[in-house]
C-alpha cells in the first residue's frame, strides 16, 4: 500500500554525515498533498520537523534535511490537513442536568473520559482536533472544549489553551424542540428566547459591575454569569443548536441584540434561508446525513445547503455531531456536500480551514502551512471516494493512528471487542456505547 524507508536515517547516521537533522524530522514524499491554503501538489513533499510544519511543495522543489526519515508513500496516496470537527460528543461529555434551562456554568470539561474509544475512532477518521460539545436540551448547556487529538491521560493533556492559559472552548446554546419542556424549561419557542435574553442581561450587568469594581469590592463570584461574562467580551465563541428556518433568524437576532459571536449548527433548512445567512455574516457549521430519520424539525436537512451556502458565501464547516455521524466515516460527508453541488475545494475547506476559523485555532491547524502544527492524514487515494481508506494520522508529528496496526485496524473496521475502552495495557479500542449526539 505504501512503503516507508525508515532505513535511510540509519545510514546517514552510520555514516556520522554532519549538520544532521533532528530525530524528529521527516520526509514524506510521493503523495499527492492538498495544503488547502494553495493548489494540489502532484508528487509532492511535506518536511515535518519537531511537531510543525517545515516545508510542503512539490517534490524536485523541496530540500529534505540531511538526517531526515524519508517515508515513502506510493502513487495515488493523499495527505490533507488533519480535519477539524467543530461539533462532537465523544468521551461520554455530558453538560447540564434537568434543573433548569440555563447552566452557562457546567463545563464539559469537567464530563470527558480522554480514554474513551470516541477519541480513538475520531483519529481513526482522519480527525486531528474537535470541539467537544455538551447536549441540546437546554437554552444554554455549558462551556464547550476544544480538544487537540494528541497522546494523553488527562484533559488537560489534550486541550488548547486561551492565552491566560485556561482551558479553551466556546459555549453551546440551543433553541427548537430540544430545549421546550415542562417547566421550568420553556413551553414554546418565544419563551425560550425570552429567557436566553434574561440570561444575558443579567450577565451584562455583572460584566459592568466587575469592570466598576477594579479598584473596589467586586461583586460576589457567579461562576454562570462569568462564563457568560466571557461570551460577552467575545473571548468565548457561541456554538449555536438550530435547524429551522424561524430558529435560525431567531439566534441571529439574539446574536445581534447582545453582540456575541457565534457559529450556527445543523442549521437543516440553511437551504432556504442561505442569503439572510450571509446578509448576517454568521459562519455555519453543517451536518448532512445519508438517511432519513431523527426529529421531526430535521426533516428538511436536505445536502443541497452546501452548495447553496457555498454561493452565497456563507463559511461553512462540516462536523460529525457523532454518534450521529460515526467520526470514522467523517469524509463521506463532504462526498456527498460534493454530491449535491458544492465545489471540491469549497468541500476540502469544510473539512479543515473552515473548522479552524470557526474554534479561533486557525494559527495552528487547518492548513499544511510552514509554521503550523503538523496535523495530517495520509489516504489510500481521492478524499471523497467511497473507496478511500484513512491510512495514518498524524498530530504533532506523531502518529496517533497507523492502519497497517493490529489495534488501530481493529477499531476502524469493527470487530470482536474493538468498542472497548483503554485495556489498561495502553491500548484504546472504541466504545460500544456513549452520547447519541444531538442532531
Amino acid at each position: 500500500m505504501r512503503i516507508r524507508s525508515r532505513w535511510l536515517a540509519a545510514i546517514l547516521l552510520l555514516a556520522a554525515i554532519p549538520a544532521l537533522a533532528s530525530a524528529s524530522t521527516r520526509a514524506f514524499v510521493g503523495a499527492t498533498i492538498i495544503p488547502v491554503d494553495g493548489d494540489p501538489i502532484d508528487n509532492g513533499t511535506l518536511v515535518v520537523s519537531d511537531g510543525r510544519v517545515e516545508a510542503v511543495g512539490a517534490r524536485d522543489a523541496v530540500r529534505i534535511p540531511d538526517g531526515a526519515e524519508v517515508v515513502e508513500l506510493s502513487a495515488g496516496t493523499v495527505i490533507m490537513p488533519g480535519i477539524v470537527d467543530t461539533h462532537s460528543h465523544v468521551g461520554d461529555v455530558s453538560g447540564a442536568d434537568r434543573s433548569g434551562p440555563i447552566q452557562p456554568d457546567a463545563r464539559a470539561m469537567d464530563s470527558i473520559n480522554v480514554l474513551s474509544s470516541g477519541i480513538k475512532r475520531a483519529l481513526a477518521g482522519g480527525i486531528t482536533s474537535v470541539n467537544v460539545m455538551p447536549g441540546s436540551g437546554h437554552l444554554i448547556s455549558g462551556q464547550t472544549v476544544y480538544l487537540k487529538l494528541r497522546d494523553g491521560s488527562a484533559i488537560t493533556d489534550l486541550a488548547y489553551r486561551f492565552d491566560d492559559g485556561g482551558l479553551m472552548g466556546g459555549m453551546k446554546m440551543a433553541n427548537g424542540t430540544n430545549s421546550i419542556g415542562s417547566a421550568p424549561f420553556p413551553g414554546t419557542r418565544a419563551k425560550s428566547a425570552a429567557l436566553v435574553r434574561a440570561a444575558y442581561l443579567e450577565a451584562q450587568a455583572y460584566a459592568e459591575k466587575l469592570e466598576q469594581a477594579e479598584d473596589g469590592e467586586p461583586p460576589p463570584r457567579d461562576l454562570g454569569k462569568e462564563a457568560l461574562a466571557e461570551v460577552l467580551s467575545g473571548k468565548r465563541m457561541v456554538h449555536f443548536h438550530s435547524h429551522r428556518h424561524d430558529d435560525l433568524m431567531t439566534a441571529i437576532r439574539l446574536r445581534d441584540e447582545f453582540g456575541f459571536r457565534m457559529v450556527l449548527h445543523h442549521t437543516s433548512e440553511a437551504w432556504r434561508v442561505a442569503d439572510e445567512l450571509a446578509a448576517a455574516e454568521v459562519p455555519v457549521s453543517l451536518i448532512l446525513i445519508d438517511s432519513p430519520g431523527g426529529k421531526l424539525e430535521a426533516k428538511n436537512l436536505q445536502a443541497k445547503s452546501a452548495p447553496a451556502l457555498e454561493r452565497a458565501g456563507v463559511p461553512t464547516a462540516l462536523h460529525s455531531d457523532d454518534w450521529v455521524t460515526d467520526s470514522r466515516y467523517f469524509l463521506r460527508m463532504a462526498g456527498m456536500a460534493i454530491r449535491a453541488g458544492m465545489s471540491r475545494r469549497a468541500a476540502i475547506e469544510s473539512m479543515t480551514i473552515r473548522g479552524a476559523e470557526m474554534l479561533d485555532i486557525a494559527d495552528r491547524v487547518g492548513t499544511l502551512t510552514p509554521g503550523k502544527d503538523a496535523d495530517f492524514v495520509i489516504l489510500s487515494g481521492d478524499p471523497f471516494s467511497v473507496y478511500t481508506r484513512v491510512l495514518e494520522t498524524w498530530v504533532e508529528g506523531n502518529r496517533r493512528f497507523d492502519f497497517d496496526d493490529e489495534d488501530d485496524r481493529l477499531v476502524a473496521e469493527g470487530g470482536f471487542n474493538a468498542l472497548s475502552d483503554d485495556d489498561g495495557n495502553g491500548h484504546i479500542h472504541g466504545h460500544a456505547h456513549g452520547h447519541g449526539g444531538d442532531q
